[in-house]
């Protein structure tokens, strides 16, 4: 249609049309729907019970007044209904006031700042941890002994733990010195995430991670979504059968804590990592485990094959990655791993 009306001029509508090979008619039809102007709505007529606009200026008027320009509406309504006064409606006075954009919060607000959700990605152990602090109930009352655990979220194996009488932020700092180390962790090839709390946002902590060139990040505040995979480890310790409702001293903590970290590194087979143990995954063994499952299922396919009425059974897969908080589109998080 362009083409034609930038022929027009110079040879007339018909023979643009016949050039172009359009019908004249859409091309009347296109210039009469935008030369023709919108209708005009009426007018909407004002309800009978309105307010006439003398009667709404006296209500702003009475809301701006000295006595009342510094109360609420509602303070306005009440005073004057017990004065025996009655202007309009609650409702109403609100409409008005907002119509004069006059309605708004007068307490002053704590303005919490914007946190950006963290969307951390590990493809393999080492690159990104996850660490926090739970409580421990003690002997009596009140009494409490603090476990602080570091977890790799890709393998979900506990590179590191210790149970204190304490939180403090110089024990949370020896830790993750002694686990780096232990883990032979270089200058730019891990990030440790963890929440909010005091100990993780110390300065000793995160002096700590810049002289170890080890990136940190942080969850939101109240969003424990944001640091999934240690909570579920927490949830995993503290639901055991034989976890006590509390732990006689710190010797009895300590020790239950190494039986439990030791099973759940070797012997827990986690639904997270395709039935590994975190171990298996953490040290490179997954592959081998996995061929020596798949020759098992072969051998049971081939002893009953009746049984699989689908296909060869195959183990569950291997782990190829860890979010927290992966990006909503399943297409972008397909491209990131390839």
């Amino acid at each position: 249609m362009e083409a034609v009306e930038v022929l027009t001029p110079e040879v007339g509508t018909q023979p643009a049309c016949l050039a172009i090979g359009v019908p004249r008619a859409s091309v009347y039809r296109l210039r009469a729907k935008r030369n023709a102007s919108p209708p005009e709505s009426p007018p909407r007529p004002s309800p009978a019970r309105a307010l006439s606009p003398q009667e709404r200026q006296g209500v702003l008027d009475v809301l701006h007044s000295e006595r009342f320009v510094d109360q609420a509406p509602q303070e306005v309504y009440a005073a004057l209904l017990d004065e025996g006064q009655y202007l309009c409606s609650l409702r109403t006075m609100y409409r008005l006031l907002d119509s004069q954009k006059e309605v708004k919060e007068r307490r002053d607000q704590l303005r919490h700042p914007s946190y950006q959700k963290p969307e951390l990605l590990a493809t393999a152990p080492n690159q990104v941890w996850s660490w926090d602090i739970t409580k421990l109930l003690g002997p009596v009352k009140w009494t409490y002994f603090y476990l602080y655990v570091i977890l790799d979220i890709f393998s979900r194996y506990v590179v590191g733990w210790m149970v204190a009488s304490r939180e403090s932020a110089l024990l949370a700092e020896k830790l993750i010195h002694e686990t780096c180390q232990k883990q032979g962790i270089q200058p730019g090839q891990l990030l440790i995430h963890a929440d909010r709390g005091s100990s993780m946002k110390s300065k000793p902590v995160a002096l700590l991670l810049s002289d170890l060139g080890v990136t940190k990040t942080h969850s939101r505040p109240h969003t424990s979504d944001d640091n999934p995979y240690s909570e579920a480890q927490f949830k995993t310790l503290k639901y055991r059968p034989d976890f006590p409702e509390r732990f006689g001293s710190l010797e009895d903590a300590r020790a239950f804590c190494q039986a439990f970290f030791r099973w759940y590194n070797t012997e827990h087979h986690h639904s997270g990592i395709g039935l590994m143990t975190p171990h298996v995954v953490h040290y490179g063994l997954a592959q081998e485990a996995f061929k020596a499952r798949e020759k098992v299922l072969l051998a049971a396919y081939e002893t009953h094959p009746e049984r699989f009425v689908r296909k060869v059974p195959a183990p569950l897969a291997l782990p190829q990655a860890a979010w927290i908080n992966p990006p909503q589109s399943t297409m972008e998080n397909e491209n990131l791993l390839h």
